[in-house]
């Protein structure tokens, strides 16, 4: 049961790098872009401003922020810090289950993460040389980088609610991981329950409390957060109305704007314009 690869299938990662190297004065992001940023300090220290916020980083870290957030990296000469870093674009918008799954700022030391050891090893070298193809391969290591935190994120259950904290968690892991995968199918709270083996109300509770939402919020989040990705790549609506398990548009329309506050056509017309 992979908990992971459903969701990346949906809502996958991409990145662009855009620094490495030393950081004289300070690098600004004014979070405009819908895009969410990563960080490593591979050597020296660094301010990291946000929020009305400053951050002394005095150690290798990794900064992942994967919303669009206003925030300044800040180092003076004596502090030698070299950083690389690259945006974040994750399939489905900055509203995806994924990105929004994560805290909004997360600064974590490298020695913390161990599994990254050998992604972080390759990326800098390919970082700091002069290696034909060197962006394209630095892109993909990002990617293979947020995966592999993601991962770790799980393994060592480092969210306190939401998506990830229920994947993380073993009873509720296979019934999020089976709607995952099949959203068509006409889930009850029941359904899911026997999924994790336990009894309807014991699940709904334990859902509850890991997740922070009910079962059937859950599973209304989730199919909305699909027709989103969906109406974004111009897919009709009557496709991803039975992709996503309504029985009709008109369906899928109520629980969007139950969901949304506005209807599929409403919310597709302010993307356009925006």
């Amino acid at each position: 049961m992979d908990r992971l690869s459903t969701l990346l299938t949906h809502f996958g990662i991409a990145a662009d790098t855009f620094h490495s190297g030393l950081l004289r004065g300070q690098a600004e992001v004014t979070g405009l872009e819908p895009c969410g940023h990563a960080h490593l300090l591979k050597s020296g220290r660094v301010n990291l401003e946000s929020g009305g916020k400053l951050l002394r980083i005095e150690e290798p870290s990794l900064i992942l922020i994967p919303r669009p957030l206003p925030h300044r990296l800040i180092a003076c000469n004596a502090d030698a810090a070299e950083l690389v870093c690259a945006s974040l674009r994750f399939d489905g918008g900055i509203d995806n289950p994924l990105s929004v799954a994560l805290s909004e700022t997360i600064v974590m030391p490298l020695a913390a993460v161990p599994m990254l050891e050998g992604t972080l090893d390759w990326l800098f070298a390919e970082a700091f040389a002069e290696h034909c193809g060197r962006e394209a391969v630095m892109n993909r290591l990002f990617e293979l980088m947020v995966i592999q935190f993601l991962r770790h994120m799980m393994a060592y259950h480092s969210m306190t609610t939401g998506m990830m904290s229920g994947l993380a968690d073993l009873r509720l892991a296979r019934a999020m991981t089976m709607l995952h995968n099949q959203p068509e199918r006409p889930w009850t709270v029941a359904d899911l329950a026997l999924e994790s083996n336990m009894s309807r109300a014991s699940f709904a509770a334990h859902f509850h409390k890991v997740v922070g939402q009910t079962p059937a919020d859950y599973v209304l989040s989730w199919r909305v957060s699909l027709a989103q990705k969906r109406l974004r790549e111009g897919r009709p609506i009557a496709l991803i109305a039975d992709e996503v398990g309504y029985e009709s548009p008109s369906a899928l329309a109520r629980a969007f704007r139950r969901k949304i506050g506005e209807s599929p056509r409403e919310w597709s017309a302010r993307q356009s314009a925006e």
